[in-house]
């Protein structure tokens, strides 16, 4: 059973542009497991609005921040901000701080339509 949807914004979908094929294969992959159960390794809240899409490839930790979008009546939405490799065990607040402008830009964005 599907959770959730994923939907990419611009800076998402150029960040996994830029992943070699296979680290993109398996990001994806992870996200539709993520979708579809509960497991806190491939999908994590970091703090209030903020989760993050987790994947380790090749050595590298590939992180997809995103946040959840529940005004739709028939499905729930995550979108995913943008992505970075993580070098260290925290995830860096100016990432953070930068997912959560642009959740703050989609919502007020979205209630200017």
């Amino acid at each position: 059973m599907q959770h959730f949807q994923t939907r990419f914004l611009e800076e998402a979908e150029k960040f996994i542009a830029s992943l070699d094929q296979k680290a993109a294969r398996k990001v994806f992959y992870n996200i539709d497991l993520a979708e579809q159960t509960n497991d806190p390794k491939l999908f994590k809240k970091l703090q209030k609005d903020i989760w993050e899409f987790r994947t380790v490839f090749g050595g590298k930790q590939i992180r997809l921040l995103a946040f959840w979008d529940k005004n739709s009546k028939t499905e729930t939405l995550v979108f995913a901000t943008h992505g970075f490799i993580k070098k260290m065990d925290k995830v860096p607040a100016n990432e953070i701080e930068r997912a959560v402008n642009i959740r703050t830009k989609f919502f007020e964005s979205k209630e200017n339509k």
